[in-house]
């Protein structure tokens, strides 16, 4: 079968090879992938590719073989699923505390576009506690974390600022009822939770708009420099402030997958797919997904949803 590897090229981070069919574990199916969608960070680490790595983390497809332990769905079900990794390639196995049965109203692109974001989104809105009526800042908007967290959030009640790079990259989002900002200085404070994702000199700006007792729950470093806080500076503001690091990671991802499938059905959530090619044209998606010239989720398909 054909399967993406890394090749420590930034220009043409992955290449097609030919290896065998990948042998599932007893509670793990094989699924004959349809679509997969890269995240951002997996770019990030295709720059130092670790000796062995296959990427791939979000994908949907049909089950070709079920788990020999009888766990999960039987040969032939359509599937979104979340595995450690391998993914970009014609098979998958895929634990089945990390996959969720589909509808036939949902197709494999956008099924693919959930799991890490939506996973992330889900779990983020959980850390931050009730919304309802709530001030929420949310950072590095214009990706699909943001864009499931803006959707869910104001679904919710928060009253959200987005902070986005430019105009173009918010749009979706002020459809869906953020208030945008381009710069996170001019967000206007102060609000109850923080989402942070860009880290550098942007966290600490927006840890001094946190009300006082009030939490920040940081998420990523997408601008890819550590951060410096000042003790002395936080005095003059948001004293007694929480500051929540978050990682989504943590299985069975099953029942946010089905939480997540359930509520696109119900049209409460809607992907943002900036970009659906064939997977021949990976190796450019990375690229410009790293280099942040597609907005929300990238998705590319094997051949059976073209």
């Amino acid at each position: 079968m054909r399967r993406l590897i890394p090749t420590g090229d930034p220009a043409r981070p992955v290449a097609f090879t030919e290896v065998p069919p990948p042998v599932p574990e007893p509670g793990e199916a094989m699924i004959k992938v349809e679509a997969f969608a890269p995240n951002r960070g997996e770019t990030f680490l295709l720059e130092h590719p670790r000796p062995g790595l296959l990427p791939g983390k979000d994908v949907a497809g049909l089950v070709v073989r079920a788990a020999a332990d009888g766990s999960g769905p039987a040969a032939g079900t359509r599937v979104v699923g979340h595995p450690a990794q391998g993914g970009w390639a014609a098979y998958a196995t895929v634990p089945t505390h990390s996959l969720a049965v589909l509808p036939h109203g949902i197709d494999s692109a956008r099924a693919a576009a959930l799991p890490l974001a939506g996973i992330t989104a889900l779990r983020l809105l959980r850390a931050a506690g009730s919304l309802a009526g709530a001030r929420v800042l949310l950072t590095g908007a214009s990706g699909g974390v943001g864009h499931y967290v803006t959707e869910l959030a104001v679904g919710a009640g928060a009253r959200l600022t987005a902070v986005t790079a430019t105009p173009e990259r918010g749009e979706r989002l002020a459809e869906l009822g953020a208030h945008l900002v381009h710069d996170v200085a001019a967000a206007q404070g102060p609000f109850d939770v923080v989402l942070e994702s860009t880290g550098g000199p942007h966290l600490p700006t927006a840890l001094a708009k946190v009300r006082p007792g009030g939490l920040l729950v940081w998420f990523g470093q997408a601008g890819r420099a550590p951060v410096t806080l000042d003790f002395f500076a936080l005095l003059s503001g948001p004293e007694r402030v929480t500051i929540q690091h978050f990682h989504y990671a943590g299985g069975p991802y099953a029942p946010d997958l089905a939480t997540l499938v359930h509520l696109v059905e119900k049209d409460r959530l809607h992907p943002e797919i900036g970009r659906t090619a064939d997977w021949a044209q990976t190796a450019d998606t990375l690229v410009d997904l790293r280099e942040r010239r597609i907005r929300g989720k990238a998705v590319l398909l094997t051949g059976e949803e073209r």
